[in-house]
């Protein structure tokens, strides 16, 4: 791989990340975020809004080198983008890694980081939703950390209006500084509790992964799956393909996010779901669609169907945004 791009400041950066020992995955005023771009090209109009919720927050922001490059429906190269997403990680001044936005493209980038490097520059938060599910399993499985699935600087919940979508941006505050209340949904599918390390994301992303060395398993663990614009049959399909893959074999539980555009997914979804006998809970806006609410995947959670909820079992911590 190309020598990692370093990132262009927008806001002077000081600060040193926390190391593992003492590193609990919180931002607190004065931390330094990197904007980088490993899927699609963002609108630099959006991204700009982005940049400046976050630094009303008291943070400091640097931007990837190559965040605003275009080719075609990338964000700049594969070799770019993975170096732009690792110097950032990389960097001791970064606290947290915030995905500019989704579309495609994080998978390409999978075998052009180096993992070991990324392990070696210790832990911190990494932010995104959509395609970032790509990098949330990767992250997961070679680093082991807690990722945060939520709303993206460049994306419509934050910044497609001169002010962010209250409850979006709300919580994202919350979660960010471990206070996020637990995400509601409308429905229950199959009743019971169920805890666990929650696991999962966008779901074509899951099963775009079955086949290849990262090939998700959820035994032991709750996952979240949520979609935009696909059809029912489409959802069967890669619901199959994560069922036969063996991915949801051992599964605690389901919570299913937000269908955008899918027409209604439900049938579908408790068709292929419920024989698995495990508690689903349904209609968390989590995913796509306003508004968009954050998870922290790879933390302790709780589905309890009573309440139909989906909670994270981050602790607190003081003096966090």
């Amino acid at each position: 791989m190309n020598e990692p791009a370093t990132p262009t400041s927008v806001t002077e950066v000081t600060g040193v990340a926390a190391g593992p020992e003492s590193w609990t995955p919180h931002l607190r005023e004065g931390d330094t975020v990197a904007v980088v771009s490993p899927s699609g090209p963002p609108n630099a109009t959006l991204l700009q809004r982005g940049v400046k919720l976050l630094e009303g927050l008291g943070l400091k922001v640097m931007l990837g080198r190559h965040v605003l490059d275009r080719e075609g429906y990338l964000a700049g190269s594969d070799a770019d983008r993975a170096a732009d997403l690792q110097a950032a990680w990389c960097d001791p001044a970064v606290s947290a890694v915030f995905c500019s936005r989704g579309g495609y493209g994080a998978a390409r980038i999978l075998d052009l980081v180096d993992w070991h490097a990324m392990r070696a520059a210790g832990p911190k938060i990494l932010l995104g939703s959509s395609d970032i599910t790509a990098l949330h399993h990767v992250f997961g499985v070679e680093l082991g950390l807690p990722t945060l699935h939520g709303p993206m600087p460049a994306c419509r919940p934050l910044s497609f209006e001169e002010e962010p979508e209250p409850v979006t941006w709300d919580h994202l505050r919350a979660a960010l500084s471990g206070h996020a209340s637990p995400v509601t949904g409308d429905r229950v599918l199959r009743e019971g509790r169920a805890e666990g390390v929650l696991a999962g994301g966008n779901l074509s992303l899951l099963a775009s992964l079955c086949g290849t060395r990262y090939q998700p398993s959820f035994a032991g663990r709750l996952v979240l799956l949520e979609d935009v614009g696909e059809q029912p049959y489409r959802i069967d399909r890669m619901l199959t393909q994560l069922l036969q893959s063996g991915a949801l074999d051992g599964v605690r539980g389901i919570a299913l996010g937000s269908w955008v555009e899918c027409g209604d997914p439900y049938p579908v979804l408790a068709e292929r779901l419920l024989p698995l006998g495990v508690p689903v809970i349904a209609g968390l806006t989590v995913g796509h669609g306003t508004p968009q609410r954050s998870v922290w995947l790879g933390a302790l959670g709780v589905i309890d169907t009573e309440s139909c909820s989906l909670a994270g079992l981050l602790g607190p911590a003081d003096q966090a945004v």
